[in-house]
Order: structure tokens, then C-alpha cells, then sequence
């Protein structure tokens, strides 16, 4: 199984002083994610100058706080023909939410995350967490919540919960620890991180199913 993580970026683009960064992550090898703290008029150029060159099946635009420069925004598409997941949430600004909805008009991509109550749009996956927790996913996703603060799901949404998919040679490994069974532990490799941003692995999990059938749908 491949690595949640491959590679996580800190891409800085400015175009001048003071402007924000596009924050860069490929995970499993093949589904790039962009941060944006602020959505620039040239975002499809931004975006074109650091998408890796390796093959992608995916693009993840997290647009969760995202601002607007309140100038025009022009069309969005990937380099590759790519399916496209946005994620937002409630302070997602408005003029921002509407650039992402004209995605998904568009047939480019999908909504996750939660709604603004100043936009009369719904995303296609609900899922609401805490903002702060949402602030510190966005700085890291692999980062583990207190479990009085865990991220949780709307109670609208028909999805099943997140759930930290343990490998099995893990289990093993905790059941040897706790005496559940004898024999001698071999040493532990370094486990595969796992994403703790609900909204994050949501997209993630989706276009992986795309992936999945896409060889048998065409």
C-alpha cells in the first residue's frame, strides 16, 4: 500500500510583497493538494507552475478560510484532465465559494466540506469539523486531536464516520505488546501516516474510487 505522504511541499508563489502562498502536497504519489490562504486573479497560472511533473489522478483545492483579492476570477482546469475536489467551509468567503461552485457547474469537481450560511449552496459531501481543528489540519493533517477535541461529521451526513484504518500487521504488532500473544517482536518500521483531516481523507477516499473505476468505466 502506498504511503499517505510522499512528499509535502512549502511552494511559495508571490507575484509581489505581501501576497499569499500556495501551499503544495502530493499524497500517494498521485493526488496534488493546494492551500490557499487567498485566491489570486491567476490561479490557473499559479497552479500550472507547481504541479509536479509526475503523473497525477487528482487535484485537492483546499479553499477552507480562503479570502478573495475581489478581483475576476478566471476558469480553472489542470494541465492533465484531472478530477477536481474542493474543500470549503464556513469562512470560506462567499465570492470564493462561488468560483468553486462554478467548478462543479461545470462538471470540473465536487464540494466537501461545510456550508457558509451567506451562500445558498450546499457542498455534495457535508462534513463538518471544528474550525480550530480545521486550522490545525490545514498546518498538518497527519496532526492528532485531544480526544475531547476529536473532528467530527455532520449528523446529516449519509457517510460513515471516519475511521483510522489500522494495518493489520499493527494490530498484531499492539496485541504481542499487550501480552495477547507470545513469541518475539520483530522491530517496528515506521507506520504509514494516516490523515486525520476528515475533509481531507474524504477527498482523498473519493478519488481514489474514481481511480478504481475508471479503468472499468473508460
Amino acid at each position: 500500500m502506498k504511503h499517505c505522504a510522499l512528499l509535502f511541499l512549502a511552494t511559495v508563489l508571490s507575484a509581489g510583497a505581501g501576497e499569499p502562498a500556495l501551499k503544495v502536497a502530493v499524497y500517494d504519489n498521485e493526488f496534488v493538494g493546494v492551500r490557499v490562504s487567498q485566491l489570486p486573479e491567476d490561479f490557473a497560472q499559479q497552479f500550472r507552475a507547481v504541479q509536479p511533473t509526475n503523473h497525477l489522478a487528482g487535484v485537492i483545492l483546499d479553499l477552507r478560510f480562503t479570502l478573495a483579492t475581489g478581483a475576476v476570477f478566471a476558469p480553472f482546469a489542470p494541465a492533465q484532465k484531472m478530477p477536481v475536489v474542493v474543500l470549503v467551509n464556513s469562512q470560506t468567503q462567499p465570492a470564493v465559494w462561488a468560483w468553486a461552485a462554478s467548478l462543479r457547474a461545470a462538471g470540473a469537481g465536487i464540494l466537501i466540506g461545510s456550508r457558509n450560511p451567506a451562500v445558498p449552496i450546499a457542498p455534495d459531501i457535508t462534513v463538518a469539523t471544528r474550525l480550530e481543528d480545521e486550522q490545525k489540519f490545514q498546518q498538518n493533517p497527519f496532526t492528532e486531536i485531544a480526544a475531547n477535541q476529536v473532528a467530527y461529521l455532520s449528523n446529516t451526513n449519509s457517510l460513515l464516520p471516519f475511521i483510522d484504518h489500522t494495518s493489520e500487521a499493527e494490530l498484531v504488532r499492539q496485541r504481542v505488546k499487550d501480552g495477547e500473544e507470545d513469541g518475539t517482536s520483530t522491530p517496528r518500521a515506521d507506520a504509514p501516516k494516516v490523515i486525520r483531516d476528515p475533509a481531507l481523507a474524504r477527498a482523498v477516499d473519493w478519488l481514489k474510487a474514481l481511480a478504481i473505476l475508471k479503468p472499468v468505466h473508460g
